[in-house]
């Protein structure tokens, strides 16, 4: 138990050092020129893929319902 404690206690302490460190800006930093490559180059997260991979799924549902629709009605005017 004792040696958690330690562990802990040390953790902690790196955290508190690291945070209080010129890493913490450095971090921030890389963190915002990644952000602004990932925008120019035009990469979207995950969750605005998936969104739009259903509103594509459901685009292609409507388009096939339209298809046989068209079908029918041209086999009626003939």
């Amino acid at each position: 138990m004792k040696h958690i404690e330690i562990a802990e206690d040390l953790s902690r302490k790196i955290k508190e050092t690291l945070s209080n460190s010129p890493i913490s800006d450095f971090e921030h930093n890389i963190r915002a020129l990644l952000q602004s490559t990932f925008t120019k180059i035009e990469l979207v997260s995950r969750e605005e893929f998936d969104v739009q991979t259903e509103i594509l799924r459901r685009t292609q549902e409507k388009l096939a319902t339209l298809e046989k629709k068209l079908e029918t009605l041209e086999k009626q005017s003939k």
